[in-house]
């Protein structure tokens, strides 16, 4: 009886991607004068700001992929935990009688630290009702409960001229981080 060989797997081949700019090929080795992440990492912000736009652009582009992939790897690590360690965690806090809070779990030569926090969520109007009684009471509701009056923009905005000058010694304005998004043309 002779033995048939195996057929042989087909070479894995390269996805094919269009060349980036600033790179070339040569005998089918790619060679690029783009910057790289290693680099990027030893410049400083203006080192950075004086390299091409497309260079940017593709740089950009790379650190959105490792923003999503580790945004991707550490919810995998969390579900993986989780999955572990979720029911002994519950278990362990039932057992002191608690139903959040941290717990503490050996697990070989680890100690595993469960934290499960409590977020507490409050009905505004009836917080308003609860305080609007505690100060029909005589009680002074700060030395229970803290106010934070916030008006939102839009509404400032909208409001008639002599409403907002009464509000506008209150009103500070500062600005955020900026953000910026490269968008390459259509070529026309």
């Amino acid at each position: 009886m002779s033995a048939t060989p195996m057929p042989m797997p087909a070479p894995a081949r390269p996805p094919a991607s269009p060349i980036q700019p600033g790179t070339s090929s040569l005998n089918g080795t790619t060679m690029t004068n783009r910057t790289t992440l290693a680099q990027l990492r030893e410049m400083d912000a203006a080192q950075a700001a004086r390299m091409p736009v497309d260079h940017l652009a593709l740089l950009l582009e790379e650190v959105g992929a490792l923003k999503a992939d580790a945004k991707h790897l550490a919810d995998l690590l969390h579900d993986a935990l989780h999955a572990r360690y979720g029911a002994p965690a519950a278990a362990a806090r039932r057992a002191e009688g608690k139903d959040t809070g941290r717990v503490r779990i050996t697990d070989d030569a680890f100690e595993v630290v469960a934290d499960l926090p409590k977020k507490a969520a409050w009905d505004q109007p009836k917080l308003a009702a609860a305080v609007a009684t505690i100060v029909a009471w005589g009680e002074d509701p700060a030395d229970y409960v803290t106010t934070e009056i916030r008006v939102p923009e839009s509404r400032f905005t909208a409001w008639p001229p002599r409403i907002r000058a009464v509000f506008e010694p209150a009103r500070t304005v500062a600005t955020g981080r900026p953000s910026y998004t490269l968008e390459q043309k259509d070529a026309a």
